[in-house]
């Protein structure tokens, strides 16, 4: 099939499916909240644990792989807009048994991942209360609460409550930046790679759970009322907007903190205590709740559709698909997510489990999915061209990403091999669109 005739059937596929609802501000905002969550609380610290200031440069690599990697998936998206998001692309590229497991990963990323980034908006406000860890786990489940209602009032609300939010979190971020950057010390640069130039690997691994968020962001593209000119720009905004904020707040982590950045739990409050004095533990406090609810909103909304979709197709149980159209709310497949969310909560509790593996764990899952979602790229996207190119940096990538997750990469083995033993897997459902 020709690429314009491609562009014309996935358009009358997608005007044919239901009411779109999302505009380019509302998908700006759902897509930022993916990729600019709550890991820009806590990840600076975790990522000068591993490498020190050496942890600088696994961010600009990140940084920089990630314009292949948006650019990527939005150009999927705005070809093949479909809730399924890569499950789709893998379909499209390999058939449909290849894609169950893509979906399988995804899915099962969602409830670690919202459990992560509730758990760290549950710690900054504990925190700043003086309560202890049993504190901090209620909050985030209130913050899981709040998320799945919102989910289940429908996108619509979603949409116009994080755009709100969106806007007042990135301009606090940056005049943190702005009034904190005088107390930065050169000094605390060196020595620069105090663990070894290999730790600069381990941190990368740390940091992908921040960059992550792309494979959310293509499960919406089916509800950009025009995804071949809303989605781009949406990725542009997205990723212009998370790399300015997320590498200066690296950079003044380090400059600012010193050795104390590779030890404290809540550097962004540190930084916010130098910007705005006491206040700052209030402050970082509320910012860490408001950015846990933005990024769970967000997976929660495409791993729901990404749930349908996969009942819709077979690779998952069939009554997950009701609600998956456009514009409709996929509650089945939300109630499943919610389901998976409590078994988390539970086995996290009960056996002690910190944050950090936890973000480790959600990163080698979704390591997976964006390996396989350029891999299908590099099959779908007119060969040698600059996004074609792109594709194939990002899988390069992405499976480095994967070599340094170690272990945990067991996970995203094990469940692959599983989804491709569910009946479903073996394209006698209607896989894709």
């Amino acid at each position: 099939m020709s690429t314009s005739a491609e562009h014309q059937q996935s358009s009358q596929e997608h005007a044919a499916t239901g009411t779109p609802q999302l505009g380019l501000l509302a998908g700006t905002a759902l897509c930022t909240g993916a990729v600019l969550g709550p890991g820009v609380m806590v990840l600076p610290a975790l990522a000068a644990g591993a490498a020190g200031p050496a942890s600088l440069v696994a961010w600009i690599l990140m940084l920089l792989f990630s314009v292949p990697i948006a650019s990527t998936f939005a150009a999927l998206g705005a070809r093949h807009p479909d809730s399924g998001g890569v499950a789709t692309f893998v379909t499209r590229a390999f058939g449909p048994r290849w894609a169950v497991p893509v979906g399988w990963w995804f899915f099962a990323a969602v409830p670690v991942g919202v459990l992560s980034g509730a758990l760290v908006g549950g710690e900054y406000l504990a925190a700043s209360l003086g309560g202890g860890p049993a504190v901090a786990r209620s909050i985030a489940i209130a913050i899981l609460a709040t998320a799945f209602a919102t989910n289940y009032a429908g996108l619509r609300l979603s949409g116009r409550v994080q755009l709100l939010l969106v806007v007042a979190l990135a301009v606090l971020l940056l005049l943190t930046v702005v009034v904190a950057a005088p107390a930065g010390r050169s000094a605390h640069f060196t020595p620069f790679a105090p663990h070894g130039w290999a730790a600069v690997g381990t941190a990368a691994a740390v940091l992908f759970f921040a960059f992550s968020g792309w494979e959310a962001a293509s499960h919406l593209s089916a509800e950009f009322r025009d995804p071949r000119r809303q989605l781009p720009l949406a990725t542009g905004l997205t990723l212009a907007l998370v790399s300015v904020l997320y590498l200066s707040l690296a950079v003044l982590t380090i400059a600012v903190l010193g050795n104390t950045a590779a030890t404290t739990s809540v550097p962004l409050s540190l930084l916010l205590e130098v910007a705005f004095g006491p206040a700052g533990h209030t402050i970082a406090a509320g910012a860490a709740v408001v950015l846990s609810f933005v990024a769970v909103n967000t997976y929660l909304a495409g791993g729901a559709r990404l749930g349908a979709a996969l009942g819709r197709d077979g690779g998952m149980p069939r009554a997950l698909a009701k609600g998956g159209g456009v514009g409709d709310v996929p509650r089945r497949s939300l109630s499943a997510q919610l389901l998976f969310c409590l078994i988390a909560v539970l086995v996290t509790t009960v056996m002690k489990i910190e944050l950090d593996t936890l973000m480790r764990t959600t990163s080698a899952c979704l390591a997976a999915v964006s390996c396989a979602g350029m891999a299908a790229a590099l099959r779908l996207l007119p060969s040698r061209t600059l996004t074609w190119y792109g594709a194939l940096a990002g899988i390069t990538f992405t499976a480095v990403v994967l070599l340094f997750c170690g272990v945990l990469l067991l996970i995203p083995i094990v469940l692959g091999a599983c989804a491709l033993l569910w009946p479903g897997s073996d394209g006698t459902g209607r896989a894709g669109r």
